[in-house]
């Protein structure tokens, strides 16, 4: 079981970045706070809900802290970086960067009602009203939504064929590149609650090695670390992972059975008021 709260991993979240060049992905401050921690593999894959582990459900509230502490920030490409101010410190206390935190978030008239002392709040989010939505479907409705996804992600010639049981492929495309480069592509649909294990990316490889160029898995559980590492391994056929909130991102951002509302939000000037 993952023992770390969220306060825990404020300052070696902030170590990592700074370890990594003053800026990184959430993939790499995970794998950096793995390294730091020397996390077990229980600790690393222990759930917390749908498609995120508790490391990166904390470490992600850890992030949010020292953003909202002004001590790092994110571009729309998701990468931290060390700001001004963090580049004056060489290490930051947990608690004062809660307190000035949830100071700086009082002050631009934010929620600071947020009670995460057990690490464990049910934070029910759009993700998981679509992952939920998905996994009601049937095997056969989420192939064809993979196979959706991926004519919108640029792929042509795209075809189900997990009715053959051809070795655990589920379909076919073909990614073209620039219009010039092509690749021929296999894809793997698994409606997963929980983790896929490595030995699922070494038999999927075993299905499409020199069938195809590449393949792809589309999950709406999450991946291993060692399936992550075996997915990239040297040497072998190249296999690509979309796990759950990669896929409900994609959904979202495409269009694909999520519409995106803009909500007016009204704000009452009460000094306004009370100085007429």
């Amino acid at each position: 079981m993952f023992k770390y709260k969220y306060d825990d991993l404020i300052n070696p979240c902030f170590q990592a970045i700074k370890k990594l060049g003053g800026s990184a992905k959430n993939d790499e401050i995970n794998e950096e706070l793995i390294s730091m921690l020397n996390l077990k593999d229980n600790e690393i894959n222990d759930i917390h809900r749908n498609s995120t582990t508790k490391l990166e459900y904390r470490s992600a509230w850890a992030r949010t802290y020292l953003k909202n502490a002004g001590y790092i920030e994110n571009s729309s490409r998701g990468v931290w970086s060390i700001t001004e101010l963090g580049n004056k410190v060489d290490k930051v206390d947990n608690n004062s960067i809660k307190i000035e935190a949830r100071k700086n978030m009082s002050n631009k008239n934010e929620n600071t009602n947020i009670d995460i002392a057990d690490n464990d709040v049910d934070d029910y989010n759009w993700q998981d009203e679509i992952l939920d939505t998905i996994k009601k479907i049937t095997p056969e409705k989420f192939e064809k939504l993979c196979q959706r996804l991926l004519r919108e992600l640029g792929f042509v010639n795209v075809e189900v064929t997990g009715k053959s049981h051809d070795g655990g492929i589920d379909g076919k495309g073909i990614l073209r590149l620039g219009g010039v480069l092509s690749f021929q592509v296999a894809f793997q649909a698994k409606r997963y609650d929980g983790t896929v294990s490595s030995s699922v990316i070494r038999d999927f490889r075993g299905a499409i090695m020199g069938r195809v160029d590449k393949g792809v898995i589309i999950t709406t559980g999450i991946f291993s670390r060692e399936a992550i590492k075996e997915a990239i391994r040297d040497g072998a056929t190249p296999i690509d992972l979309i796990d759950g909130n990669e896929l409900a991102t994609h959904l979202k951002e495409l269009g694909i059975g999520v519409e995106v509302k803009l909500v007016e939000k009204v704000v009452v000037k009460n000094t306004w008021f009370e100085n007429l």
